[in-house]
């Protein structure tokens, strides 16, 4: 089955054309082409996503990134007859921006006459570990895989092998955990009670007033600190059920910052510490320059060890949490994925916790961690085989 997948759920438009073969038993998926159009300079200067900006980014975008999937506009008939299904993803995500999606996917279906399948975006997430390694290996890694897989035996019994798994979906607006029966049945076993991981890396990041995107910088800074240097909570980590809450490390991070650097402003209406070198005198020199050519002064260096310490705490309540649950079910692997799923220690950590389990530790090629239509497409083709049909409407709470 060959399909056409759009994703425009947040702040990044996305088209992948991916054939999938192989049923709910021993799925497989080959992309045959894949873009992602970042918003991310747009967002910038605002310091997180704004609805109305990437509705008109999405708009802009999407036939700039059909033609660079499908081809010249003499090739785009010929590549749609061989279209057997168009996916678009109708939720969970900012609605105005889901909408953008939806109207083009609908828009090529009455065109082309083919059938739309609306896609759930956290299966995608959850999924995105189907993904081949065709994507991300090298030549000499696929000789490897393959004779790996020979050893290991057929997809089918890999994948087999694989459940029941835990699953952690982890980004900006979620932190879910999630026991994985198959493809086709999974139990929401815990999730966050307030901000989700992402959503608390953001929020900290501009307290120590770190550009947009606030994760991938603060990991950077995190990585030139001291983990131990604050001993910031570790929210419910020891509390018997799968919950998360991040809503307390958060205020302890700002709570430590104001003992520290008293001086404080607004931030997108949320007080905020201003780590700021009140006797510095060259005002061009902001810390975020300095930082990004590497100069790094005292003060610095102290927002490095807030990072770390703010990161390590996160990445123990996940990894524990997530240990806990593959132990009381009997989890025969651990699955990961979401943007957040892109932190090196996070991944680290769970890889090494699954050794210890003595079980698979699995999660997508770096570039599959973020929104992309790839994953809209693993998600459509399962959801196609169960015969899942969503509504064709955006779903900003759409649930797993």
């Amino acid at each position: 089955m060959r399909i056409l997948a759009i994703e425009t759920s947040c702040d990044e438009t996305a088209l992948s054309l991916l054939e999938a073969k192989g049923g709910l038993t021993a799925p497989s998926f080959k992309i045959l082409k894949h873009a992602v159009s970042s918003q991310v300079k747009i967002h910038a200067p605002f310091g997180g996503v704004v609805p109305s900006l990437a509705k008109r980014e999405h708009q802009k975008n999407l036939p700039l990134l059909f033609s660079r999937v499908m081809g010249s506009a003499k090739k785009v008939k010929v590549q749609m007859e061989k279209v057997d299904l168009i996916a678009v993803t109708v939720g969970p995500g900012l609605e105005p921006a889901l909408w953008t999606g939806i109207v083009f996917a609908q828009e090529l279906a009455k065109t082309y006459h083919k059938p739309l399948l609306g896609a759930n975006h956290l299966e995608g997430h959850l999924f995105s570990f189907l993904l081949g390694t065709r994507n991300r290996e090298s030549t000499a890694e696929k000789e490897k895989s393959k004779r790996r897989s020979s050893q290991l035996g057929t997809a089918r019994q890999l994948l087999a092998a694989l459940f029941p798994a835990v699953a952690l979906i982890v980004s900006g607006g979620h932190t879910i955990i999630l026991r994985v029966d198959s493809l086709s049945k999974w139990k929401r076993l815990g999730e966050t009670r307030d901000d989700a991981a992402g959503e608390a890396y953001d929020k900290v990041a501009r307290m120590l007033d770190l550009p947009y995107p606030g994760g991938p910088n603060m990991e950077k800074l995190a990585s030139r600190g001291n983990p131990n240097a604050i001993a910031f909570p570790r929210p419910m980590i020891h509390e018997k059920n799968f919950d998360f809450s991040f809503s307390g490390l958060k205020t302890a991070v700002l709570y430590h910052l104001r003992s520290q650097w008293p001086v404080l402003r607004q931030v997108q209406g949320e007080a905020t510490s201003l780590l700021a070198n009140t006797e510095r005198g060259d005002q061009k020199n902001t810390k975020s320059e300095r930082l990004a050519t590497g100069h790094y002064s005292l003060d610095t260096a102290a927002k490095a060890d807030v990072a770390a310490s703010f990161q390590a705490a996160v990445v123990d309540v996940l990894t524990h949490k997530v240990t806990k649950a593959a132990q009381s079910f009997g989890a025969k692997s651990i699955l990961l994925s979401g943007g957040v799923a892109a932190n090196k220690q996070l991944r680290k950590r769970l890889r090494t916790k699954s050794q210890k389990l003595g079980i698979p530790f699995l999660a997508p090629p770096m570039k599959f961690n973020g929104d992309n239509a790839s994953m809209v497409a693993v998600a459509a083709y399962l959801q196609y085989l169960r015969n899942k049909k969503l509504p064709i409407k955006a779903n900003g709470q759409l649930e797993i």
